[in-house]
């Protein structure tokens, strides 16, 4: 999770004057809700279907100009955490046996799936990594409330990205003063410290939202978030939608005929 974190404050640097970047970002927002939907939901094995959303997929990133290193950065830790889950799908009893090892065993539709759920996993988080690089999380949460998402959830997330900062400086101080004791030094100790540091860290995020949050409803805070007029879309939004919906209509109609 520190590392995610870590990946997650590189530089943003999608903040342009692009097509993608003109769009409202509730538009932003239903498109790659559509796009993961649509990908998610396709079964196993249906990689021409892959293929055209990643396709298209590719052509949004290049339209954007998101820059591709710090895109494949993001994608690359979040993979590398989502893979641990991932192989356990390697693992069926479906299949011809390809390679055993006592009551383990790999098959053709074990290979099948695990392939089939990386390749939705990697288009799904370049789609969602795409559109967090794009656009300034204010607009995010802006979008999020003019979909009419419980405001509760919006002013949960706003509270989370505004302290995620402030629970890396305080592992990394606590850090610090665990070299500076020397108490790293050891690897059989080093699970030990840091446990303590992550317990430490508990108590200490939970004390200073307290605090915050006290502090927050001396000034008025009512529990949710100011939310700015809800804007109409536009044609460009309206186009957007329909190309999106078209196009991901295609990969399913695609489905279809390779299911028949």
């Amino acid at each position: 999770m520190l590392l995610h974190i870590g990946a997650m404050r590189l530089h943003q640097d999608g903040y342009g004057h692009t097509p993608w970047q003109a769009l409202g970002p509730q538009t932003r927002l239903l498109c790659a809700l559509m796009f993961v939907f649509a990908t998610a939901l396709t079964p196993p094995g249906q990689w021409g279907v892959w293929g055209l959303y990643g396709v298209g997929l590719a052509s949004l990133i290049a339209l954007s100009r998101v820059s591709l290193m710090v895109l494949l950065q993001r994608v690359a830790v979040e993979m590398a955490l989502v893979g641990v889950v991932l192989v356990g799908t390697l693992f069926r009893q479906e299949g011809t046996v390809l390679w055993h090892w006592g009551i383990v065993q790999v098959t053709t539709v074990g290979l099948t799936v695990l392939a089939s759920v990386g390749l939705k996993t990697l288009l799904c988080l370049g789609m969602i990594n795409l559109l967090v690089l794009t656009t300034p999380v204010s607009a995010l949460l802006q979008g999020l409330t003019q979909l009419k998402m419980p405001p509760l959830l919006v002013a949960i997330l706003a509270a989370m990205h505004r302290y995620t900062a402030v629970l890396v400086e305080e592992f990394a101080a606590m850090r610090r003063a665990a070299l500076a004791r020397n108490l790293m030094a050891r690897r059989r100790g080093q699970r030990r410290v840091v446990g303590h540091m992550m317990g430490a860290l508990f108590l200490r995020s939970y004390d200073r939202g307290d605090r915050v949050y006290q502090a927050m409803v001396a000034r008025g805070y009512q529990g949710t978030l100011t939310a700015a007029p809800a804007s109409a879309l536009t044609r460009l939004d309206s186009l957007a939608l329909g190309a999106t919906a078209g196009w991901l209509g295609i990969g399913q109609l695609i489905q279809h005929c390779w299911l028949a």
